[in-house]
């Protein structure tokens, strides 16, 4: 049975267990229900908004605090990091405190961390703030998208993720815009201090609609296997920083072993202990598998590009700050437009249908920075950019929505939680190599500061090709799997 086929005998007859919840697919959904998912929806999209606003401002930033770029991209690095190290313990949380307590938490760090951030004198007091900031939104999208798994019938499950997809995916590339327009117009300092009354609002809805019903499990936290994976992610990240500076060398091969290391000792405890921190088994199923690492590959391209083509178009095009975020905005309008639709397409198609579309275009758009290169311009960037997110947004929501019903319904929160630590966790990823890569040549090439940057973007350019290309390649594979298995 293809997923539409899934979607109407569901619609018709059947219910879905979900989060300890018996839903009829026919059961209509309530505005508070659709209320609830907004007020932590809007948490997620001022936390991954701030992700990316100060993109913008590595410049000028390294002035100010004297810095090298790839210190500098310590604030998005650090913060995404820092989000996937929380969402680690969400798999745990969701399953035990009710949504609306979290909620609460979760706007109270973002608030503290945002005014840490404003007021900040010196580098390390600023990435501390972002640190607060980064673990409220570790809470808030995993809480958003257990609302949604929980709260919404399978028929529209699809077009709910889809509208999930547009505030992860929008929110990142409107960032460096947003971040732009107020670095150029006042200081990076109101980049914090304009989203404020938004975390308020958040937190009034949150607390008045919020209902949910955790599952109240009894296995306890595990605590070892917590500290293993947030290691792991930590080592793995700062082996990455150390190439702008020294390279593929001795250090970077050194940290990264340990880094692997440290994950497979992760794995060990998480799988063999009487406790766990997130259910591993999802990963047994091939969809599942293979949707994650596609997730992996669509959200690094995704954040690392959203980095690289501000800091390009300041070093290499002479754009000001503004003009440098402007080129991601028609971007990212036109996928908060097209993931809602590429949602509808999958609850009427089945999943295979945009998931293939999407990343077509997102290899033609990853292929087109490459080979253009010599002819880029802020224009020419801006409708390059179209197109990569175009065939992201087509693809994105669609690919996790897949992995959650290719397991039982009671993994449902270990999808959410596993799968949007593998998001913020690439966009970390995606971010501190690509920096490291232009740092490379800006801190070891020769020439002018422009060219230097046009040489490491032009290595970023193949990576993001080479990434594209994979996950296309790794689509076609999973779904002919998937629709062998179904004959």
């Amino acid at each position: 049975m293809n997923s539409k086929s899934y979607s109407r005998a569901n619609h018709c007859y059947g219910f879905l267990f979900a989060g300890g919840i018996f839903l009829t697919t026919t059961q209509r959904v309530s505005g508070k229900t659709y209320g609830g998912i907004f007020s932590v929806a809007l948490l997620s999209f001022i936390g991954i908004l701030t992700e990316t606003a100060t993109n913008v401002t590595y410049p000028e930033l390294s002035r100010v605090f004297n810095i090298s770029l790839d210190t500098t991209q310590w604030i998005t690095a650090g913060y995404l990091l820092m989000v996937t190290i929380i969402m680690g313990t969400t798999s745990f949380l969701l399953k035990r405190v009710p949504i609306k307590r979290l909620q609460f938490v979760a706007v109270a760090a973002f608030i503290i961390g945002d005014i840490i951030c404003a007021t900040s004198m010196n580098f390390p007091v600023l990435l501390f703030g972002r640190f607060i900031q980064a673990a409220a939104t570790g809470l808030s999208t995993p809480m958003m998208f257990q609302l949604i798994f929980t709260q919404i019938p399978r028929h529209k499950l699809g077009s709910m993720t889809g509208v999930a997809a547009m505030i992860i995916s929008f929110a990142p590339a409107l960032g460096p815009t947003y971040g732009g327009i107020v670095a150029t117009n006042m200081s990076w300092r109101m980049i914090f201090w304009l989203i404020l009354p938004l975390a308020l609002i958040s937190l009034l809805l949150g607390q008045w609609l919020i209902t949910n019903i955790p599952l109240t499990e009894s296995k306890p936290f595990s605590t070892a296997s917590f500290v293993l994976l947030a290691l792991s992610m930590t080592v793995w990240i700062y082996s990455l920083s150390v190439i702008g500076k020294s390279g593929f060398g001795l250090r970077f091969w050194s940290c990264l072993i340990i880094s692997l290391i440290l994950f497979a000792c992760f794995v060990k405890v998480n799988v063999s202990g009487t406790t766990e921190l997130v259910d591993l088994s999802i990963f047994h199923h091939l969809p599942v598998a293979l949707n994650g690492w596609n997730y992996f590959n669509q959200q690094f391209v995704n954040i690392g590009i959203s980095l690289v083509i501000p800091v390009y178009a300041q070093y290499t095009l002479h754009a000001s700050a503004f003009i440098s975020g402007l080129i991601l905005l028609p971007g990212a309008i036109c996928g908060a437009i097209i993931s809602p639709f590429a949602g509808h397409l999958a609850d009427r198609y089945g999943f295979r249908f945009p998931v293939m579309l999407g990343n077509t275009l997102f290899v033609i758009g990853g292929l087109s920075f490459w080979v253009l290169q010599k002819h880029l311009t802020p224009w020419l960037m801006m409708v390059l950019f179209i197109i990569l997110r175009s065939g992201f947004n087509f693809a994105f929501s669609n690919t996790i929505s897949n992995a959650t019903v290719n397991v039982s319904a009671e993994n449902a929160a270990d999808v959410s939680s596993v799968f949007n630590m593998i998001q913020q966790f690439a966009g970390a990823t995606g971010v501190v190599f690509l920096a490291s890569l232009m740092a490379i040549f800006q801190n070891h090439g020769t020439g002018s500061m422009a060219t230097r940057t046009y040489a490491g973007g032009r290595l970023d350019f193949i990576m993001t090709v080479v990434l594209t290309i994979m996950t296309l390649v790794i689509s076609m594979a999973n779904y002919h799997y998937q629709a062998k298995n179904k004959q």
